[in-house]
Parts: structure tokens; sequence; C-alpha cells
């Protein structure tokens, strides 16, 4: 559940700007707020005329929480990202924070302002609202949720006074008025430097299309931010550009949907894909996909044959990760074909377009791992090629095309989705239809038209090239799940995986997180008083192990601790457990049977998409803690987590 604070208005009897002299004096210490333990500025930006200051700055803030909660947290302090937006000219300060620290498990939002006070312009307004969103955190939610809001009043009410104390410092000091804010002249030298900083109205033109005078202070004000602040290679006006429409040239969701682009690229090494990248021999035969000439537009032009390609026996035979790498070479491709057509017609052309013929769609295209590594493939796509789809053309579309429409239109953006054409039958030939986007010259011969078009048929691929499953999947892993502190097991019909903890002492906490990749299991807790051994069998990075003997008797040899948690396919579930007694305690998975999910919840859609599978696979950490402080928070038993 989500708690939210709205403060009363608060009003300070002294002008906006001596307030703002008293404000800055937060910063980058606060002795008077003790849990403030200092700051740093992280980007700082002014007008050229002085009026807009913007600082962001990264905040340390140390926790009062229970030391067996930081000790589970594993931090002795959280960061806070701060954003001061101070316009002189119309005196306000905008103020927005976030939570750095535990993002993916707290959600922390705050906003406030200074206003000038509507009746007086003598008086100064201040208004704070903030949220708190705990998604979960280790079963301890309840705990979290009380310190963070009992810290939080306190720091609201503790503002006032700070703000209060420095006005009384400045006072003391002989400031008791600061003027306001007037335009300075602008000089010779600043009118040549403004001149400069336009774009050629020709290179406009020729390389970005049109832009409004504020798309294009928008461009030049990014392309800045990042030559003054971007370690690496900076990327060209074009590229910039397709991000800022992307996010309808609101700077600062661009310039974070970039940044984090960039950082995307930097680390996987996209800026070299086209001359590092060689699809595999199998992939080049069978991906039924290629580029074809150009449409009417002048967009380059690429054709997909998703109905003839075995999507299935691609993801087994070569794996996820080489389809993404090649997904990846096709949008670098377009891009730098778009830049050559560019290059050659002397007019921007900055997306290109794809012909997809659905022929063949049938069930088999739906099989749920596929369709899984499609929406991973549209995310990463849409993340980082925005505006460089033109328009999607689908013809031949089947009767089967709604059921995947449905659950892929979800992750695609809505800009996207509107630039999608869906034909279905062959009524993509008449009027309306393909003539009116591509020449006839170039219409496939496959689609009724006269070109030869050299794109591979695709079919089905033997099931002597599949990879050994467990091969694919250790391929996988070394891009998926590197550098992570979470282990993997496999979890078969009849073989669960179990993990013996020893305690020592009779109170401990265990806490665990874990991740159902595939398949649906149920957890279980036992207790024994004797150590359990591990079956003899071959070890195996991932596979399952057991440890309960056969000959053990529930309620005799061992004891359950817990109730039995059934986990669905994707879920992510975090929770602990206080022990009573000395002894081992068995962490335990096994795979769920068909009447255990159907009586703890309703059927699926997604289960009439899901292949009957042989095996679960899930991702786990687990982490024994001492007790001591633990009477002093509240602990949570078998918490289940959201669905990722």
């Amino acid at each position: 559940m989500v708690q939210k604070y709205q403060s009363p208005v608060r009003v300070y009897k002294y002008p906006f700007e001596l307030v703002m002299a008293a404000y800055e004096k937060r910063f980058p210490t606060c002795p008077q707020i003790p849990v403030f333990l200092g700051s740093e500025i992280i980007h700082e930006s002014k007008s050229r005329d002085g009026s807009i200051h913007i600082v962001e700055r990264s905040c340390k803030l140390t926790v009062d929480a229970p030391r067996l909660l930081k000790k589970i947290a594993g931090v002795e302090y959280v960061i806070f990202v701060q954003k001061n937006v101070l316009n002189r000219k119309d005196r306000t300060l905008l103020i927005e924070a976030h939570n750095e620290t535990f993002a993916n498990r707290v959600i922390v939002l705050e906003n406030c302002s200074y206003t000038v006070h509507p009746e007086n312009d003598e008086w100064t307004c201040f208004e704070q609202s903030a949220s708190l969103d705990i998604k979960s955190f280790f079963g301890f939610e309840n705990a979290v949720e009380k310190i963070a809001m009992k810290q939080y009043t306190a720091n609201i009410k503790k503002g006032k006074e700070v703000i209060e104390y420095y006005l009384n410092e400045l006072i003391s000091q002989g400031i008791s008025h600061i003027p306001r804010w007037t335009p300075s002249p602008v000089r010779e030298e600043d009118q040549r430097s403004l001149a400069a900083d336009k774009l050629d109205t020709d290179y406009i033109e020729q390389y970005l299309g049109h832009l409004t005078p504020m798309q294009e202070s928008c461009l030049i004000r990014l392309r800045q931010w990042l030559q003054e602040t971007h370690k690496g290679k900076i990327p060209k006006d074009e590229h910039i550009l397709r991000f800022l429409r992307a996010r309808d040239f609101h700077f600062e969701k661009a310039r974070e949907m970039l940044c984090q682009s960039l950082n995307w690229r930097k680390q996987h090494q996209v800026d070299y894909i086209l001359q590092t990248w060689r699809p595999p021999p199998l992939l080049e035969e069978f991906y039924a996909g290629g580029w074809h000439y150009q449409d009417r537009d002048g967009r380059p032009l690429y054709i997909l044959r998703l109905g003839q390609m075995d999507t299935k026996g691609l993801m087994k035979a070569v794996g996820e990760e080489a389809l993404l790498r090649h997904i990846l070479s096709v949008n670098e491709e377009g891009q730098k074909r778009c830049e050559e057509h560019t290059n050659q017609l002397g007019r921007p052309i900055s997306s290109w377009t794809c012909l997809v013929d659905l022929e063949g769609l049938n069930m088999r295209h739906l099989w749920r791992p596929g369709v899984k590594a499609l929406l991973r493939m549209i995310q990463v796509v849409e993340d980082n090629y925005p505006e460089t789809l033109g328009r999607l053309l689908i013809v031949r579309a089947p009767r089967v095309f709604p059921v995947l429409w449905t659950l892929v239109s979800p992750f695609i953006n809505e800009n996207t989705r509107q630039k999608f054409l869906i034909y279905s039958g062959s009524n993509y030939q008449g009027p309306g239809g393909l003539v009116d986007y591509l020449n006839k010259d170039v219409i496939p011969d496959f689609l009724g038209g006269e070109c030869l078009c050299n794109v591979p048929e695709g079919g089905i691929i033997p099931k002597a090239l599949y990879q050994i499953e467990e091969d694919q999947e250790n391929a996988d892993r070394v891009q998926l799940w590197t550098e992570t502190v979470y282990q993997s097991a496999s979890v078969l019909q009849g073989a669960p995986h179990e993990i013996a903890v020893e305690i020592l002492e009779g109170e401990s906490v265990i806490t665990w997180d874990f991740d159902i990749l595939r398949g649906d299991v149920v957890f279980n807790l036992f207790h024994s008083k004797q150590a359990p051994e591990p079956r003899p069998k071959e070890s195996k990075a991932g596979s399952s192990v057991q440890l309960i003997d056969q000959s053990w008797v529930l309620g005799v040899d061992y004891s359950r601790v817990e109730s039995p948690l059934v986990c669905r396919e994707g879920e992510s579930i975090q929770g602990s457990h206080v022990t009573r007694w000395p002894g081992f305690y068995l962490l335990q998975w096994k795979m769920a049977t068909p009447s255990v999910c159907a009586a703890n919840s309703l059927p699926r859609v997604e289960d009439a998409l899901q292949s009957p599978g042989h095996k679960c696979k899930l991702l786990y950490y687990y982490e024994v803690l001492a007790s001591v402080d633990f009477r002093n928070c509240t602990s949570g038993h078998g918490a289940r987590g959201l669905p990722d």
C-alpha cells in the first residue's frame, strides 16, 4: 500500500530571496539535521541570463533503524537524489527527490515548493508532499514502513526550525534584504555566442527535419550537457533527437532515457557490434529477415517473414542471447542505412520501414519461452532505439494473430503502435495496401510483386541441430546473470532442490529471496536435529540437490516450521524465519503439481499457452543473521512478492 503525506502550507514572513539564501546554507552539510550526513553536487547548470539555476545533488542520509534491519539491508546509510530548479524571475523553487538506494524494493518520491505568498509578496510559502511505496523488503515491510514514516515526520518538523535558524543567522550578520533578480544587459560578445549556439538552417533541413525554436533549443541544451558531463562517445544530433522526440521534447525525461541508453551501449559494446558480431551460420540460414531496397519515402526497408520462421527451433538451436545480438545488429544497420539515405537524398531519413509477412503463423509461434524472449527484445529496442521505426506493415495476418498481438502490444510504446498497419487475407494488394507505401518494382515476389527477394525463407530447424539444453542455459546465464550473489537451481519432478542451514544458537534469523524463472514450485522450510547427507549423484552447476532422506518420517525425523507456499512462474519471493531451536533448517523447493496450483489459484490464460515442462528453474539467495536487536524489529514470515 502506498503511504502519502501532504504538509499544510507553511508561511515564512520573509521575502523569497532571503529564504533562498537561508535554504542554501543547509548544504553541503547541516548539523541541525543529524540524519543528513552530507551532499555533493552531481550536476549544475544556469540559463544564460542567470534567471534559472538547476542543481542536482546526491544526498547521504543515515537511518535510525535496528541493527538487525541494517544488517539485512547491508547498508548503514541511504542515497537520495535531489533536484532543485530555482527560477529567480518567477520567484519559485521546485524540489524533487527520490531514493537511489533500494529503488527496486522501496520507492520514495518527494516534491516541495517555495513560492511567493499570493497576498503578500514579502512573504514566502512552503508546501511539501511525499509518497512511500514498499514493494518488498525481505519480509520486513511493516517495520520499514513504520521507521520511514517516523523519520520522515520528524524531519518535516525539523525543516522549519532549520530555515528559521539560518534566517536568524543571516539577520545577525546584517543581511536582512537581498535584491530581486533583474535581467542584465546582453553584451556584444554574448550576442555573438547566442548566434553561434543556433543551428544552421541548411543543416537542419538536410539532416534533422523541421524543428521549432523550442525543439532546437532542447537539442542544443542536451548536446551541450553531454559534452560537459558524458565521458565517452558523444552521439550525433540525429541520435539525440530521437530520444527527445520519444519523450515529446521533455528535456529531463529525454536526458534520463538517453543517459541510460548510453551506459547500456557502453556496457555491452553495442557501438562495435557491426564490426564484431557475426551471426552463426544456422542463424543466417534460418532467420527469415533481411534488407530490401527502400519505401516510397526513401526509408530503408526491412522484410521479416515471421510466419515462415521456426522461432522455437531458433531459440533451442542458437539461444536467446544470439537472437538478441542479431536484433541489435539489425537496428544498428538500420541507423547506418538511414544516414546513408540522408546523404544520398539530401533530406533527413531518420527511420526505417519494416514489412512483416505472417503467412504460416500458428500456435507454434506462441510457445511461451519464445514469447517471453520476444517481449525482452521489444523492451530493449524500445529503450535504446526510439523513433527508429517509421512504419510497420503487417500482411497476411492469420486468425491466430490477435492472440499474439494481445500478448505483445502492452509492451509497445503508444507512439510506436500508431505506426502499425495490419492487413489480413489479400487486402494488402489493392488501393490502400502496399502500393501506397512501396513502389511496385520493390514489392517482393512472394507477395505478388515482380521483385526477386533474397530474404531467407526460414523453415523448420532439425532437432538434431538443437543445443543441449543445459549448455544453452549456461551460455545464456553468462550474459544474463553475471556478477550476482544469486545461485541457480533446477527442480525436477520427484527431485526437489534443498539447502541445509546449520543453526548453532536457538534464536537466529534466516532470510531468503528467490525468483521463479520457469514452472511453478512449492517452497517449504523444515527443521531437523540430525545432519542430512546429500544423495550421491554427479554434481553439476544449477542441478538440484536432495538432502532429506527417503527413510525420514515427517514429524519424527524432521518437522515443518513454515506453511507450504505455492510460487508461480515469474514471481519474486522474499521472506524470513526466526529460528527457535538449534539444529539444521532445510529450505526446499519442489515442483508444484497441477492439483496444488488449482487449489491455490484460478486458472490463468498463460497456462493455455505454456507447453508442459519437465523442469522448473529458480534463482535464489539466502542468509543467516544473528538475532541481536531482533526484538526491536517486526518480522514477516514467508512474505510473497509481486510478480515481475
